[in-house]
């Protein structure tokens, strides 16, 4: 009986296809979205017309190609500039001490996107949608304003990475201010890119991605850090009290707010009939799989960037000066030039992560700005204040700190902290859906899985704090400004067990 069901699910799959969408515009009005979708790009993906839609179909590399996409762009969250110097940090001053945890956070940072990604295939709506709809409209727009805020920190961050790339690549010549606004002109390429089919977006990222890839790959030959030390940081946990603040940076870097809420929307560039639970199964094991192979791709560029450093400055009087802005000076005094000098090598990755990080922000922020507000923009105007909010904030910074990079480090920590303590505003809104059976239907996740998610999200939300406190201890002085920070603090826990409560009485 199943030799024969199998031939006829062969036999079927020949002959049948659904042709899911692969853009989705938001800001189009309800009765203009049927003629919409007809001049978007079509992915063609071989499926069953079966009755029982409670079947799940089997494996096709075909499908799975066809899937593929929004994981790459959700991995690009680990490999932003902010992740680069985390990585660079933690070489630097712990060595290889620190990659069993690189490795872990990793797939911390996997269980949680795939819940992303669980929550957006399920309900055909995304993370700041459904805040929009389950949460109170004041706890909605306070859930706005800190998503809006981590994400203008990350932007910053990953601009003003760009920036010391094209300032690297140009020898000096182009200032840092200059680098900003040549990296905001990422939002019209954007919108070009986006008006012939998001599998387009997809190629680019992947470039931008393979360009990273061979960029640290390459460094890593050329220095050639000791495989065996490799391997037993990879499998030995170790942890020193001189590498606490190095440790806490590997793990605080890893899950992005914004990322937690762009994931849960880039799923649905591939229109699921989320009433066939065999068709949401499918799409759920396939984004599984390609979210897996990219985060593991994300893992061994974090490891080449670690184990280069390590090699080249653990241990020496350099290690606690080294940042973004000299990394690459740095190593090109100590190997010199060549072929292709590393420096430049340095700066070409660096371009890749900046440029990639600052395009998934710009999506990241319609998602956000359009979930939450429930606006329905024209995609240049909404593409445009979602930019807007970041590179005018970072023209400013870049032509304020320009001149010393010890203040482009403090500006760094800052910027840290600040998503640091954003994290539980997703985390906990995430975590409360797809556990709502409400919401989720058969697709929430059970007793297991979720124990596992709140065991990650509180160790992320305890290890941020930790930041946090070690932080405001060295930089917060002053009564006045103690007090404020103070107030600051006390509506920040309250907020965070307000949310937590709508957890436990659900």
């Amino acid at each position: 009986m199943a030799s024969e069901f199998s031939k006829a699910v062969v036999a079927e799959e020949e002959e049948h296809s659904l042709l899911l969408v692969t853009e989705k515009n938001p800001e189009i009005e309800e009765d203009e979205e049927e003629k919409a979708y007809e001049s978007c790009e079509m992915v063609v993906i071989e499926s069953l017309e079966i009755e029982d839609y409670s079947v799940t179909p089997p494996f096709s590399w075909k499908k799975l190609w066809l899937f593929t996409g929004p994981g790459f762009l959700m991995s690009i969250g680990f490999l932003d500039p902010g992740n680069l110097e985390g990585d660079l940090q933690s070489g630097a001053i712990a060595g290889y001490s620190l990659l069993w945890l690189l490795m872990w956070a990793t797939m911390m940072g996997l269980l949680i996107q795939l819940l992303s990604a669980r929550l957006g295939v399920a309900t055909g709506k995304h993370l700041a949608e459904l805040c929009r709809e389950e949460y109170p409209k004041w706890v909605s727009l306070l859930l706005w304003v800190m998503a809006e805020l981590a994400l203008i920190g990350a932007d910053i961050q990953e601009v003003i990475g760009s920036a010391i790339a094209i300032q690297i690549l140009s020898n000096g010549y182009l200032p840092l201010w200059v680098g900003v606004l040549i990296t905001a002109s990422d939002c019209f390429f954007f919108l070009f890119l986006e008006n012939y089919g998001v599998r387009k977006l997809e190629a680019v990222f992947a470039v931008l991605i393979g360009t990273m890839a061979i960029s640290f790959a390459w460094m890593f030959g050329e220095t050639k850090p000791s495989g065996k030390e490799l391997l037993i940081g990879v499998l030995v946990p170790k942890l020193s009290s001189k590498t606490i603040k190095q440790a806490v940076g590997v793990v605080g870097c890893v899950i992005m707010p914004h990322n937690v809420f762009l994931h849960s929307a880039l799923v649905q560039s591939r229109k699921i009939d989320i009433e066939k639970k065999g068709r949401v199964q499918e799409a759920l094991n396939y984004y599984s799989i390609e979210a897996t192979v990219a985060l593991i791709i994300s893992f061994m560029i974090n490891l080449f960037v670690t184990t280069v450093f390590a090699k080249s400055f653990y241990d020496t009087g350099n290690a606690k000066h080294i940042g973004l802005v000299n990394a690459g000076q740095y190593l090109e005094e100590k190997y010199g030039g060549g072929l292709l000098p590393i420096l430049y090598i340095w700066g070409i990755g660096l371009l890749a992560a900046g440029q990639s990080s600052t395009l998934t922000g710009t999506y990241a922020g319609q998602f956000i700005m359009g979930g939450f507000l429930n606006l329905r923009l024209k995609k240049w105007l909404r593409a445009l204040i979602t930019r807007s909010c970041a590179i005018i904030p970072t023209v400013i910074v870049a032509l304020i700190f320009n001149r010393s990079e010890s203040s482009l480090d403090v500006l760094n920590e800052w910027l840290n902290v600040l998503q640091s303590v954003q994290i539980p505003f997703a985390l906990i809104p995430l975590l409360y859906l797809v556990s709502k059976e409400k919401i989720m239907g058969t697709f929430k996740i059970g007793p297991s899985i979720k124990m596992a998610a709140w065991i990650v999200a509180g160790l992320v939300m305890v290890i941020n704090a930790y930041l946090l406190l070690d932080f405001i201890r060295v930089e917060v002085t002053g009564m006045l400004f103690g007090s404020l920070v103070f107030v600051v603090i006390a509506a920040y826990v309250s907020f965070i067990i307000y949310l937590v409560s709508r957890v436990t009485a659900s």
